[in-house]
């Protein structure tokens, strides 16, 4: 950044963790933030051309994860086994469980809010379970566009590495036919309320997305550990939040590191409170 070079960002926690650094360390070198994550890189593409001021709204959407249909009570049973089992993303153990309890799209609804700076209220979450629209962007004359794809991450690593031009991947074109249909809900922030937690951040800004990024990570590792159940990682990570609250802003990467290891600590302490009996 401080190069003002142009960057591939393919790490959503830096962007959570230190957004307003980074963010302020890309204006003042003239750094060009190229998003891989494919919803991101989706919101990307639908901008090309266009301006943030005719953004009425920006749509994130969600699979939903490999439990969207469970009750609570099934989901406090959960193992790790089934949280990782993502139906469409092939993907690592940590992050399949983000994407289960929705954290995911948390982090990446924070990343949004810095990468596209249209404001909380111009942004949005659908839950769209055939992972085929990555994200939509509307715009005041009420045209949405939307980018569409099979769920692989070459397509938006292919986009940022021949960026601003395309290059051809291996990839079998897109057959809707096939697909047949494509469906949307609201994310249901009772079952799953990370998203609500990530809104919270937020809103709360400073130290608070760091905060809520270093406990999830220390939750998510214990659940999958089987120190805790599944609906305990999101409630280490509110409780880590609330008694951080005093936290400070941090204006330097050095103090969002501070912030991050203490919020470990604070959610490693609240992990005999959660933990199996």
């Amino acid at each position: 950044i401080e190069r003002g070079g142009t960057i591939a960002l393919a790490n959503k926690e830096a962007l959570v963790s230190a957004g307003e650094v980074m963010m302020q360390a890309v204006a003042k070198h003239g750094a060009t933030l190229l998003p891989t994550d494919s919803e991101h890189n989706a919101i990307f593409q639908c901008l090309s051309g266009n301006r943030l001021s005719d953004v009425a709204k920006i749509t994130l959407t969600a699979s939903g994860g490999p439990l969207r249909t469970w009750s609570a009570e099934r989901l406090a049973a959960a193992t790790p086994a089934e949280a990782v089992a993502h139906p469409n993303w092939s993907m690592g153990a940590k992050i399949s469980v983000d994407s289960a309890t929705m954290m995911n799209k948390g982090l990446e609804y924070i990343e949004a809010f810095h990468l596209f700076p249209v404001g909380l209220d111009r942004l949005g979450i659908v839950v769209h379970p055939q992972s085929v629209i990555h994200s939509m962007v509307e715009f005041r004359d009420g045209s949405t566009l939307a980018q569409l794809g099979p769920s692989d991450m070459r397509v938006p690593i292919a986009s940022c590495l021949a960026w601003p031009q395309r290059m051809d991947t291996p990839l079998a074109p897109l057959d809707l036919a096939a697909i047949g249909e494509l469906t949307f809900f609201p994310p249901d922030e009772t079952r799953f309320p990370a998203t609500r937690l990530a809104r919270e951040a937020i809103v709360a800004g400073g130290s608070a997305p760091a905060i809520l990024n270093a406990a999830n990570e220390v939750a998510v590792a214990a659940f999958l550990a089987g120190q805790i159940g599944f609906t305990r990682i999101v409630a280490v990570v509110e409780e880590t939040l609330q008694r951080s609250n005093d936290a400070p802003r941090p204006a330097t990467l050095d103090e969002v590191l501070a912030v991050d290891q203490s919020a470990r600590r604070q959610a490693l302490t609240l992990l005999e409170t959660y933990a199996f009996v």
